[in-house]
């Protein structure tokens, strides 16, 4: 389709937590995000790098009343980006905040490593951009 409009990148991605101070304890102090504003009870804002990362309580945002309704339950994924050089401290750092490693994948383009949030969800950080151009 030639006439199809250019989108330029993703903006923010959206987890969900169920304890909001531990949320915010584990994304602002262990993995280092700046909280750039919450709605108490419902939702927690970020800056990870140029990316926005939004962290909402599910059962508040599946009513719908501000936005139109969603959320998840069960493990939800998102995959960080780090510097290639960064990458193996981020696994011993994350390891010494007792936050285990489950397991790291070597990609054709680069590594990747798992681990949990503190609602189970799955966050992998990645030294390279693993996605062909």
């Amino acid at each position: 389709m030639s006439d199809r409009p250019k989108l330029s990148g993703v903006l923010e991605t959206v987890l969900y937590f169920t304890d909001e101070e531990r949320t915010n304890r584990f994304y602002s102090e262990v993995l280092g995000f700046r909280l750039v504003g919450r709605e108490p009870g419902r939702s927690l804002f970020y800056r990870a790098g140029k990316s926005v990362f939004l962290l909402f309580q599910a059962e508040e945002t599946i009513k719908g009343n501000t936005l139109p309704a969603h959320g998840a339950t069960g493990s939800v994924h998102t995959c960080f980006l780090v510097p290639a050089d960064a990458y193996e401290s981020w696994k011993r750092y994350l390891t010494a905040h007792d936050v285990p490693v489950i397991r790291e994948i070597e990609w054709p383009l680069g590594l990747s490593f798992y681990f949990h949030d503190p609602d189970g969800n799955v966050l992998e950080i990645a030294n390279n951009d693993i996605w062909p151009s």
